[in-house]
Parts: structure tokens; sequence; C-alpha cells
């Protein structure tokens, strides 16, 4: 008997970290189904095509199960063997983001740089990389697109860890994935842009450059 008894608190002490974790997601009720997944799903449109000469496009999805968060992203379309960066963004008061209208081009050139996109989407969050639970976001490995122009990257990480991280990092926020934007960032180093084009510090500006850009919704 005291086993049993003994198994089932155990148990129920796995059921409850986990829907929490997931409540940590989007603030969903604890009461929530731990053994069905959550979905969500970012459609990636294309941003900056005067400067890539392409549409970049693809889907990026996160799937919750229990204490599990896989991100997945297909896109088409990259410039071709390269590294590109990619992350949610949002704001660190937990106002929804938007990806950036053409209005976004604040100083004319016909580019959305980086810091362009501030006002409507927030400011950089989580890295879709090696390790999305360091945060690393100028130091973690980013996917290379194939000769083709596709990217695909799979990563799955502890929710509960990556949402510690993520509060340590932001203030105590939530993940709150319903609230955040994708963006797909990169163009080859031999692009020519604009002394207007702005980057973060040091990180030349074909890095940080928006090709692509998605709202996150929850789809299940």
């Amino acid at each position: 008997m005291e086993h049993k008894q003994s198994h089932r608190a155990a148990t129920g002490t796995a059921i409850a970290g986990a829907l929490l974790a997931a409540a940590a997601v989007s603030g969903l009720p604890a009461a929530a189904d731990a053994q069905a997944p959550m979905v969500y799903v970012a459609d990636l449109a294309p941003l900056n095509t005067t400067v890539t000469g392409k549409a970049a496009a693809g889907k990026v999805t996160f799937t919750v199960k229990g204490d599990s968060l896989t991100i997945a992203t297909d896109a088409t379309g990259l410039a071709k063997g390269i590294t590109h960066w990619q992350h949610f963004h949002g704001f660190k008061d937990g106002q929804d983001a938007a990806c950036p209208a053409k209005s976004a081009d604040a100083n004319g050139d016909g580019i959305i740089d980086l810091i362009e996109t501030g006002p409507a989407a927030g400011t950089t969050m989580v890295p879709f990389i090696d390790d999305p639970v360091s945060m690393d976001v100028a130091h973690g490995t980013y996917p290379t697109a194939s000769a083709g122009g596709a990217l695909h990257y799979r990563k799955t990480v502890s929710l509960s860890a990556l949402q510690e991280a993520f509060a340590k990092a932001f203030e105590g926020q939530k993940l709150d994935l319903d609230k955040r934007v994708v963006f797909l960032h990169g163009v080859p180093s031999d692009t020519r842009l604009a002394a207007s084009v702005a980057s973060l510090g040091p990180i030349p500006a074909q890095v940080t450059l928006p090709i692509a850009c998605g709202r996150i919704t929850r789809v299940k």
C-alpha cells in the first residue's frame, strides 16, 4: 500500500510539473491536459526582397508535450550555403508583437533593418540554435541553408529549463509564445548595404538583416 501511495504521489508530482510548464508557454490554465500536445505555428512571409532577390517563406512549428518543447523550422527561398540566424522576438512587458509593415522603414532607405523592427516586434528573445536554453544569441550555432536555399532545423528542449532561462533574461516574464513573432535573418556577406542599414553593435548588418517574419499562433 505504501509503495502504491508513493508511486501515485510521484506520478502526481510529475503531472503537476508538466502542467505548470505548459501553462508557462501561453498562460494556459494548469488544468490543461498534460498528455495532449499543444501546437503553435508561425507562417513566414518574406521581408526585404529588394535586397535578397528572393521570397523567403516557410513555417516554424512549436510543439509542447509535457515538459518537452520541440522547435522545427522549414524554410525555402534563402541565400544558399550561409548561416541564417533565427529567433523569436517580443516585448519584455508582455504586449503582443507583430511583424513590421513597410512603414517600419523609418529612415526611408528602402530596407527594414533589425533596429527598425523594434517598435512592432520588440527585442530578440530566444535563439533557435544548437542549445536554445543557453539563450546565447550572439554565439550559438545556427543552421545553414542548403545549396538549394532550404533550411531545416529541429530541436527538442526542456520547457521548464527554457522558461527558467527566459525568466532570468527577461525579468520574470513567461514564454507566452502567442505574443511573439519569429524572424529569419541573413544575406551573403558580400551583399552591399547602405550605411544607413543598422545592426546590433559590431555584428554586420548582413547577418542580422530580417528576410522573413511570422506571428506565432496556437493551432492545436
